[in-house]
Parts: C-alpha cells; structure tokens; sequence
C-alpha cells in the first residue's frame, strides 16, 4: 500500500516528466511496429506465395526471435551506436516474427472451395491476393500485429540501456538510485500502454474474424 501511494505521489510531483517519457516511448515503439508490420506483412506474402522461401525465411526470424533483447541491443552498438535507432532497429527485429507467422498461416489455410471460386471467375494472381486471400486473413494477421504490438511495448522497457528515450528511463533510473516506486511508475504505465493497445487490436481482431467466416 505503502508503494502504490509514492507511485501516485510521484506521478502528481513529476506529471510532465512521465508524460514526456510516455510520449517518448509511444513514438519509438510506433516507429518499430510500423517497419516491423510492413516488412512481416510483406515477407508472410512473399513466402506464402512461395512456399519454397517458407523455411529458410521461417527460421531465420524464429533464430532472431530467440535472441534475448539486451544481448541484440549489445550486438547492434557498434554498427548502429546508442540511441533510438539501434533501438527501433532491434525492436523491428523482434517484431517482424509474430507478423511473418500469422501473415503466412493466414493465407495458407483458406478455404481451397473460395479460392477455386474466384480463380474460376478469372481472377488474376494480384486479385486472389488483394480481393480474396488478404480480407479473408485479416483476422489472423492483426493477431499477428496485436502480438508485435504488446511485445514491442514491453521490449521497449530496456531500449533505455542503449540511451534511448522512453519509459525505461524512469526504470533504469530508478533501479541505479534503488527508488523502487520510480521502477515501478514506469512498469506500470508500460503495462498500461499495452493492455489498452492489446484490448483495442483484440477488438479489431474479433470484428475482422467475423468478417472472414464464411
């Protein structure tokens, strides 16, 4: 009890600085997940149109997607440096696999009788992927999306290590002068950020599931 009220005792002292570090971390994490859902997108496509690249393509992400966060962060210094970059390239990384998994199971776990339809109304290749396959997958993609987005809202907790801004700066700050309520401020409003996001994908996601069901 006694830490939950300096938890609210600091966000009243210091409202502007958590609200920067919020701000901070939104725009790195937004960064990542645009780059990282564009290229997963895009490499979930690729491979589900030729399948051939699944597995190559499939185990290269699941080797980077086990490599912890804050040894990636060290790996990147010396080509990237410190700061946001190395850190929206390491949270990209990360991100890329949940997108890459969910885009390619999406649109490889059609229908056969749909898609034999549409070929049979002449639809070219681009149309099937645009028109049918694409809309039909959405559901299972934003999950994908809704994964990247939760966990890259959390990774981005450590991004503070490479002197990147974000939350995490209230978290490293508090553990190196032992204020454990300052670690927990900025955990807390983490957890915040990504449990909004999370319930507002999972609500997209569910419209989007009942759109595909034929």
């Amino acid at each position: 009890m006694e830490l939950l009220q300096e938890i609210f005792s600091l966000y009243a002292q210091r409202w502007d600085w958590f609200g920067e570090l919020l701000l901070s971390h939104i725009s790195l994490a937004l960064s990542a997940i645009a780059m990282s859902g564009a290229l997963g997108l895009l490499l979930g496509v690729l491979i589900s149109e030729t399948p051939r690249m699944a597995p190559p393509v499939m185990g290269l992400c699941n080797v980077l997607y086990t490599v912890p966060a804050i040894s990636l962060l060290g790996i990147l210094i010396p080509f990237t440096g410190i700061g946001d970059k190395t850190a929206v390239i390491a949270l990209t990384i990360y991100g890329v696999m949940p997108m890459v998994r969910n885009t390619y199971v999406g649109l490889t776990s059609l229908d056969p009788d749909i898609l034999e339809a549409a070929r049979g109304m002449g639809s070219t290749r681009a149309q099937m992927l645009l028109r049918v396959k694409l809309p039909m997958a959405a559901g299972v993609i934003l999950a994908g999306l809704r994964n990247t987005v939760v966990m890259t809202i959390s990774v981005a907790g450590i991004a503070s290590f490479v002197g990147a801004g974000g939350l995490g700066v209230a978290i490293y700050r508090g553990i190196t002068i032992y204020n454990p309520a300052m670690t927990a401020a900025g955990s807390v409003l983490i957890a915040l950020l990504a449990f909004l996001c999370d319930l507002a994908l999972g609500a997209l996601e569910r419209h989007f599931k009942k759109r595909g069901s034929p």
